[in-house]
């Protein structure tokens, strides 16, 4: 198996060519890989909801927010990582990108055994601050508890996989994701339906599955002809290159944590309305992913051309390369979005049989579906930014603007508006207003000066 996926392994470069070809070729491998991450956790959920009733999919739906919100501060650190390497493979400084490689893998590795204790701790306080109902506490603890304890693998796996796109190859994460794909549905079905494990059944299928996938990834790379090799005994921090990782990715970091900590107030407010809610938005969760699907391979995609040729110095190439991008994923959105408006009661029958939960869901979606493409500037200007090395000014803007304002609308405008429509709108004013701003921000150009000074500076 990892002899095949050496096989696939194609490192390339972005500096030259058709842009929107690019894009495209770039963009359908993480789609697709995307793709089989989210539909084995599609399996937990039909597994979850079909077998196990609405009480359990509710018990699972609820961890969401906050396992997020831990897993997301080390993945948003580690795409500093991916970054840092892109733009030295755009430059040809090989040496640096090795060391760079390394430095990640070992933050990996340390930033997953943090995770695996502070997550396992914390699971059951947090979710009843949460307000999580009794009935399905006890289940949503053991789900977060046994999740945590795959950390590591997730880690890696996120790690390597981004090494691998920085370097222009999106083929082997992959395929690697398919054969993970079905070892999770393989498992889950085994420990649900044959052992009857219940919810630990379903987590630990997960957690297997993660550390299959992070297994095949490192086996690649230690296997690797390139500058991107990785070799055990050299797996060490590298105090400049962290210092840059940390410098790029921890704002990335907060930022996605940003996400993940107004998305629990908002599974608070939701917590509030019962079972019946807390079930739709678990199964919404798993249709709404499509859109961040198509969203984060754009933004992958984009960020990796640009860091390449920030790297090289291609300052007009980039520009261009983010007008095809931004245009490219808002024409993709509007599509999915329609999709989801006009079919989403039947979308939701596929993870549950719950007319209630099904009616709940329908509404809360189409108000989602009439808004998505508000994210586009959000998504493609961010990452952007991001890939020339400017991180920290996206962080301050998604904190105020989407955390800030998600956090005022879920304290003070719901409890007077006690609906879940008006908890849903809170998405569509956030989006919109953040929008706005990163649109402004990025056409004023200030944020590229800057990095372009370091850059000559370094």
């Amino acid at each position: 198996m990892v002899s095949v996926l050496r096989r696939e392994r194609r490192p390339r470069n972005f500096l030259e060519g058709v842009i929107w070809k690019q894009i495209l070729s770039f963009f359908l491998p993480i789609l697709a890989g995307s793709f089989f991450q989210q539909l084995y956790n599609m399996v937990d959920t039909v597994v979850i909801g079909h077998a196990l009733g609405t009480n359990a999919l509710a018990s699972v739906g609820t961890t969401t927010s906050l396992i997020s919100l831990l897993v997301e501060l080390f993945v948003g650190v580690s795409g500093g990582a991916s970054v840092v390497i892109a733009q030295y493979y755009g430059a040809r400084e090989e040496e640096k990108v090795s060391k760079a490689v390394h430095t990640a893998v070992a933050f990996s590795l340390a930033g997953g055994l943090f995770l695996m204790v502070a997550g396992s701790l914390s699971a059951k306080p947090l979710l009843r601050l949460m307000q999580v109902p009794d009935e399905i506490l006890d289940d949503a603890a053991l789900y977060m508890q046994v999740y945590y304890a795959g950390a590591i693998g997730s880690l890696l796996y996120n790690m390597g996989t981004g090494i691998l796109r920085s370097v222009g190859d999106s083929r082997t994460p992959l395929l690697i994701l398919i054969v993970c794909c079905f070892v999770n549905i393989g498992l889950d079905l085994l420990f649900v339906l044959k052992f009857n494990w219940g919810i630990f059944g379903v987590a630990f299928a997960t957690i297997l599955s993660q550390y299959t996938s992070a297994i095949l990834v490192m086996l690649i790379l230690m296997r690797s002809g390139d500058c991107c090799r990785i070799s055990l005994k050299k797996i060490r921090f590298h105090g400049p290159l962290l210092k840059q990782i940390i410098r790029i990715g921890l704002p990335n970091g907060l930022e996605s944590a940003s996400y993940s900590f107004s998305n629990v107030f908002v599974q608070t407010a939701i917590n509030g309305f019962g079972t019946v809610a807390i079930a739709a938005w678990s199964a919404i969760a798993r249709i709404d992913c499509v859109v961040w699907m198509v969203m984060s391979a754009y933004a992958i995609s984009v960020s990796t051309m640009v860091g390449q040729n920030f790297g090289a110095r291609q300052y007009d190439r980039l520009k261009k390369i983010t007008r095809v991008g931004f245009w490219m994923n808002l024409g993709s959105i509007v599509v999915v979005s329609l999709g989801i408006y006009f079919f989403c009661p039947y979308l939701l029958a596929i993870f549950t049989e719950d007319k209630e939960v099904i009616e709940t869901g329908c509404m809360f979606l189409r108000i989602l579906a009439t808004s998505y493409s508000l994210y586009v500037c959000i998504s493609i200007f961010s990452c952007v930014i991001r890939g020339c090395g400017e991180s920290l000014q996206p962080m301050i803007i998604t904190l105020l603007f989407i955390c800030g304002l998600r956090l005022v609308w879920m304290l003070a405008l719901v409890p007077r508006y006690p609906s879940i429509s008006f908890v849903a709108l809170c998405y569509p004013a956030t989006w919109l207003t953040t929008g706005t701003i990163f649109l402004i921000y990025y056409l004023r150009g200030r944020w590229l000066t800057r990095a372009i000074k370091r850059q000559e500076a370094a």
